[in-house]
């Protein structure tokens, strides 16, 4: 479904200058787009057309079907659909305290007091700054009053949130807090718009990318479809995204699978395509070519598990009946990854699955999680990057727990399973303290089951 469209839009500031022109997108509802340029290509000028801030010198916006209009009634009623987060959070921060500033949107739209607290205190848990709210806001740090920006727009319970270079001026830390808010959003339903200029972030986390430069869009697509076309990119003045950069690389110098265009990390140590040979005797008849099963290998002659499943490709026989051949290894049985809802969160449970789970790389997704493991002395290993980082944990072997809560359990499991099913590798994995289960838990140490998603 088309949640926001635009019809030959051009937009021109007072002075003359052109910011927007013939424009015709269509952005569907619940995805993550982004809009991607360089700085002075026009995408912090559609944003406020997008959101009702700037009324278009020509064409048109329609939200559901419905054109805009321009009175205060359908103002109000767009920016309460429609929120817009701004590059500069100072900028729209003003109120004394973090919780009246949050509060402000929703008294705007005439809400009860009672339903403004409710709205507000949500917010405000959401984004993990419910101890702040009688702080003022300048007292924050640049990622809290990114997030006091944040919980504003959503508190107006808006469709869609529109984010006009959501990581500006944030350490990586605040910066990976920010995208897990964004991502838990979008989960819920939010369709999400962001602006960059940061193409790394726009190819791991869109759905659909708009590249834009020079007040119009040059090209539109997929992440691979836009930032495979090389041409294009030079055009916008941008390089194509570091992962798949080396990607191309590996694989022009035959060291990687060419079956997809990775866009993380772990996807991108999945292409690697190690060359191991060995000469290994071979019975008569079997010719170059062929697939051989070498059997189990385990202790010195496993180099990635415990215990490896041992397949070769026959590449050249030898007159005395030796051949070399091509090992292709896969663990008999991997790590895993556990996630717990801290929604439901009990410390003594927490040690329990750390000691029978064999847990050994513990990470952290979200404000409110980060804030029990400091507050009860639980020791994290990760704290960014975390999803990414506890695949590569699991795949060496190693059993893993993330903490987090509410939508990022469910936003965490949909990115492992796209990448068992992608990657073909299987490795256990389960949530705790929900209905589901994780199975190894319930397992002996001595099981030699690998478990499936």
């Amino acid at each position: 479904m088309i949640i926001l469209e635009t019809r030959n839009l051009k937009y021109t500031y007072p002075d003359g200058t052109v910011a927007i022109q013939d424009l015709n997108i269509e952005i569907m509802k619940g995805k993550k787009i982004a809009f991607v340029g360089q700085n002075g290509s026009g995408k912090s000028t559609l944003f406020l057309l997008l959101n009702g801030t700037l009324k278009p010198s020509q064409g048109e916006i329609l939200f559901r079907g419905v054109p805009f209009k321009y009175d205060s009634k359908s103002l109000r009623e767009i920016r309460k659909s429609i929120g817009i987060v701004f590059q500069n959070s100072d900028d729209q921060i003003f109120a004394p305290t973090v919780f009246q500033d949050v509060a402000f949107g929703p008294s705007n739209l005439g809400y009860s007091k009672e339903k403004i607290n409710t709205c507000v205190q949500l917010a405000l848990e959401q984004v993990g700054l419910s101890r702040f709210k009688d702080k003022p806001p300048h007292h924050l740090s640049g990622g809290q009053k990114k997030r006091v920006a944040i919980a504003g727009v959503m508190a107006m319970e808006p469709e869609v949130i529109i984010l006009d270079e959501p990581l500006s001026n944030l350490d990586p830390v605040s910066a990976d807090e920010i995208m897990d808010l964004i991502n838990e959003f979008n989960h819920f339903g939010s369709t999400i718009i962001i602006s960059t200029h940061d193409v790394d972030l726009a190819y791991r986390w869109a759905d659909y990318v708009f590249l834009m430069s020079n007040s119009r869009i040059i090209g539109q697509g997929t992440p691979v479809e836009v930032f495979k076309d090389s041409e294009l990119l030079k055009k916008a003045g941008l390089k194509q995204p570091t992962t798949l950069e080396i990607y191309h690389e590996i694989e022009r110098r035959g060291l990687a699978y060419g079956r997809h265009s990775p866009k993380t990390i772990p996807e991108l140590v999945n292409t690697l395509k190690p060359l191991e040979l060995m000469w290994v005797e071979v019975p008569p008849g079997v010719k170059e070519g062929d697939n051989l099963n070498l059997g189990v290998m385990y202790g010195e002659y496993a180099t990635q598990s415990p215990y490896e499943a041992i397949n070769a490709t026959v590449l050249h026989i030898h007159s005395d009946g030796r051949a070399v051949v091509e090992l292709k290894r896969k663990g008999i049985k991997a790590g895993g990854i556990l996630l717990y809802d801290t929604e439901n969160y009990s410390l003594p449970e927490i040690k329990q699955i750390l000691k029978k789970g064999e847990i050994t790389f513990v990470g952290a997704m979200g404000k409110k999680s980060k804030i029990l493991a400091e507050q009860d002395g639980i020791q994290l290993d990760v704290t960014s990057g975390v999803i990414d980082k506890s695949i590569l944990m699991a795949l060496c072997g190693k059993r893993c727990l993330i903490l987090t809560a509410g939508g990022m359990v469910d936003h965490a499991l949909k990115r492992i399973k796209e990448y068992v099913e992608k990657s073909g590798i299987e490795f256990t994995v389960g949530v705790v303290n929900r209905e589901e289960d994780c199975q190894w838990l319930k397992e002996s140490r001595s099981s030699p089951e690998t478990l499936k998603i």
